[in-house]
């Protein structure tokens, strides 16, 4: 823009240094007059003495007068320098990619020849196999031909020739060359074996698509199976026989497994059992008989087995000495309840287990590895001590193989010492002895040795052979000399398992994880149990889905005397169970089931009476019987087993307790539907009830009852039971009365005129009417008089008149006994 003479602004334009008007136009009719002014364009002079064109300078740069604005020489030579790279960069990528590419072709090319060498090398070995097949095939033929022709001249010689000389011009020569036919033959055989397809071991498209019998198309499968017929017929390979199988046969057998069994196909055989009449799927149960006639029409020969041979598939094996190498030995700590067991076991692996113990009592079986100094493994079991637990204890015993007794110097031997003596007895284990608590000072060791003399347990510091050490779990005082004596117990009994076999081991205890489903702390005695392989424990069965140390650690296999968590079964087996591995989950399942229907007609058994007479008594046996029912939920198979175990004992010849049912896990829905069914209470010990369980309880009135110490339980439980029983009558007698007369009063009956000899008579009290010193009668008074006034009561030594509420049959001299009852609530002991 510049200034006009009047100072207006005005607008520049191109095309030279023109003046004129613009007019704009705005809304609601406003209209503006602009002046404006056009400028030329700006001409840039080069400055003097800057280089000409073909001067001085360089000529590549160019004529400068061409370039753009403010451009000089070193910056066009930069420029010019960067360009001549850029250009030398995309040549040499250029280079570098085609030879890439030659590389890759040349390689592809090598493949390519390799593939068709190998193929032609195939097809010459073809060739050569056919051409060798054909030549046996037509030598075959001409000695056929040539036996046949001979056969017929030496039956029809010609007239005047001798038949041996046509015989011998038929005859192949003697070197064993097929004579040579004529070329018509030649060509004959050739269009016949055109004609029977083995010409070619190629299938065109026109072959594929010409279809056979009846116009229908074949698929390529169809046509290359004749294609390997009529190669092996070329060969002269003959079909393999038939094998035939023994076939073991159960009472019932799925039919996929059936076809497992007579390797054959499953289609084969669902098609048989459908031309038989029965329209049944491969995984659908048939019985044995119907399974017979399968067998035998596939021509296999049946083996009839009862339903306890499926487990033949897990007998013992007998492991030969040179498969035995050495393994940890498997520790139990037993003893009294509060002795310091797990306690023990805490100082020596540095863990603290007793904290997460509800009440510092042990509820459960612990297994644990421990890794001594010298470097000796030793697994521990940690038992409970209580009294409940016996079972679990007596299972401890029976996979241990020493027993470490803790006794608390202070406390001596309890009974539940002896318990443990008597269960590592009879499981034939070592013994060591722990003397615990020592550091107190009311400790008396000696006191301990010598009550454990009345045992049969004679330890080494009484001359006797069962090794004792002096320890404290509090201060750690002879856990050193502890540890030396059970790897020295160990190295006698020379401890050895064979880890090259199938795994089998103890269910030392169960239970069913949120989250995870069934769990099973399984303790391995033989085998290696690994991830993956297929088992059966009791009346479950699994596949090993993970392994899970002491640590909490994932673990790929577990070795003899080793201790995991088992995760990867369908159902929660009993503590105490016995796992074995299986090579099929089939058979698994057959074992498992088996067992399942054992167990059930073993407890159908135990329930059922079996005549007439024994369900009578049953039946008024439970009409006597009061019974409190109840449901258990627990967080473990072994904690729910001791708490049934101990539910039983509760009880008497009145009372007694019913376990409805008792399960591991969480109390569900269901098991509120059952209570309320039952109006039984339910238990949980350390379970809780989830939210449509405390929903459900609240609506139908169901008492829900948590539990996580065993001795609150079983107390309450008796309290209850207590309230069951019928209070208990007993009698105080508080006078006798002998009868002097007889007398007969109208509108009454018979009275008695009777003399108080002892006590005094109430008119409340019950009475008995005794004759000879018999019982006659017992029942109330209907009237008692002093005189001819009615009385309460008449003390001894006093006359009076008594008549029996609905009985007459009164003498002299009978005597009447008086008494009065109370009633006293019992409990449960």
């Amino acid at each position: 823009m510049s200034d006009d003479n009047d100072g207006k602004k005005t607008l520049g334009v191109r095309g030279g240094p023109r003046a004129g008007n613009v007019k704009q136009s705005f809304s609601h009719g406003r209209t503006k007059n602009v002046v404006v002014e056009t400028k030329r364009k700006r001409v840039v002079v080069p400055k003097p003495g800057a280089s000409k064109p073909g001067a001085t300078g360089n000529p590549a740069l160019g004529d400068p007068s061409k370039r753009p604005a403010g451009i000089t020489d070193a910056e066009m030579e930069r420029r010019l320098k960067a360009l001549q790279a850029a250009k030398a960069r995309e040549a040499e990528d250029a280079a570098k990619r085609e030879a890439d590419e030659k590389a890759r072709d040349a390689e592809r090319q090598r493949r390519r020849d390799e593939a068709e060498a190998k193929e032609r090398e195939e097809r010459e070995r073809e060739a050569a196999l056919k051409a060798k097949a054909e030549e046996e095939a037509r030598a075959k033929r001409a000695a056929e031909d040539a036996a046949k022709a001979a056969a017929e001249a030496a039956a029809n010689p010609p007239a005047g020739e001798p038949a041996a000389p046509r015989a011998q011009r038929t005859a192949p020569p003697a070197g064993g060359a097929p004579a040579r036919r004529p070329e018509k033959e030649d060509r004959q055989n050739r269009g016949k074996a055109r004609d029977d397809g083995r010409r070619s071991g190629k299938l065109t498209l026109n072959q594929a698509l010409r279809g056979g019998e009846g116009g229908r198309p074949k698929s390529m499968a169809a046509m290359k199976r004749k294609q390997e017929r009529a190669r092996q017929k070329a060969m002269g390979t003959q079909e393999r026989e038939k094998v035939v199988r023994d076939v073991q046969l159960p009472e019932a057998i799925v039919v996929s497994e059936l076809a497992n069994r007579m390797a054959e196909r499953v289609a084969d055989v669902v098609k048989a059992l459908m031309n038989n009449g029965m329209m049944v799927t491969q995984n659908q149960t048939i019985d044995a008989d119907t399974a017979e006639l399968i067998i035998e029409e596939f021509g296999h020969k049946v083996v009839r087995v009862s339903d306890s041979d499926v487990e033949d598939v897990i007998n013992i094996i007998e492991d030969k000495d040179e498969d035995l190498q050495s393994r940890p030995p498997v520790i139990t700590i037993m003893g009294h309840v509060d002795h310091g067991k797990t306690s023990l076991l805490d100082a020596i692996r540095n863990a603290k287990v007793v904290s997460g113990e509800a009440g510092g009592i042990t509820q459960h079986i612990g297994a644990y590895q421990v890794k001594t100094e010298g470097g000796a493994l030793l697994s521990f079991l940690d038992t409970p001590g209580h009294a409940a637990f016996t079972s679990m204890r007596s299972r401890g015993a029976q996979v241990t193989d020493i027993v470490v007794l803790v006794v608390a110097a202070d406390d001596s031997v309890m009974p539940q010492t002896i318990e443990a003596i008597n269960h590592a007895k009879a499981a034939n284990v070592p013994m060591i002895v722990a003397i615990n608590k020592c550091d107190k000072p009311e400790a008396d060791p000696m006191k301990v040795r010598t009550e454990l003399l009345q045992h049969e347990v004679i330890v080494e510091a009484m001359s006797g052979e069962v090794q004792d050490v002096e320890v404290s779990a509090h201060t750690g005082q002879g856990l050193d000399q502890l540890l030396e004596a059970i790897a020295l117990q160990a190295e006698i009994l020379e401890l050895k398992a064979n880890p090259n076999r199938a795994a089998q081991g103890a269910v030392i205890e169960a239970q069913l994880d949120v989250g995870r489903g069934p769990v099973a702390t399984v303790l391995v005695q033989n085998g290696t149990l690994r991830q993956g392989d297929i088992f059966v424990v009791g009346e479950q069965y699994g596949k090993v889905r993970a392994l899970i140390n002491d640590k909490g650690e994932r673990v790929q296999e577990a070795g003899p005397s080793v201790p995991v968590e088992v995760l990867g079964l369908n159902g929660t087996p009993e503590a105490g169970d016995v796992l074995n591995v299986t090579t099929t989950e089939a058979q698994a399942r057959e074992i498992a089931e088996y067992r399942e229907k054992a167990a059930k007609d073993k407890r159908a058994a135990v329930g059922a009476a079996t005549t007439l007479e024994q369900l009578m008594s049953k039946a008024k046996e439970d009409q006597n019987v009061s019974e409190l029912p109840i449901l258990l939920k627990a967080d473990v198979q072994g904690s729910a087993e001791a708490i049934v175990q101990a539910m039983e004992k509760i009880g008497n010849d009145e009372v007694r307790v019913r376990v409805l049912h008792s399960g591991v896990g969480a109390i569900t829905e269901s098991d509120i539907g059952l209570a309320e069914a039952s109006g039984a209470p339910v238990f949980g010990f350390n379970v809780r009830a989830n939210a449509p369980a405390r929903n459900s309880a609240n609506q139908k009135g169901v008492e829900i009852r948590y539990y996580s110490v065993i001795y609150d339980l079983v107390d309450d439980v008796k309290a209850a039971a207590s309230g069951l029983l019928s209070a208990e009558i007993r009698e105080h007698f508080i006078g006798y009365a002998q009868i002097k007369e007889v007398f007969k009063v109208t509108g009454v009956g018979k009275v008695a005129g009777c003399i108080v000899t002892e006590g005094v008579a109430r008119r409340s009290a019950g009475v008995r009417l005794l004759r000879d010193d018999v019982v006659i009668h017992e029942g109330t008074l209907k009237t008692l008089k002093r005189f001819k006034d009615e009385v309460k009561e008449v003390l001894s030594g006093q006359e009076c008149g008594m008549a029996f509420e609905n009985y007459d049959d009164i003498r002299p001299n009978d005597v009447i006994e008086i008494f009065e009852r109370e009633e006293v609530t019992r409990t449960l002991s």
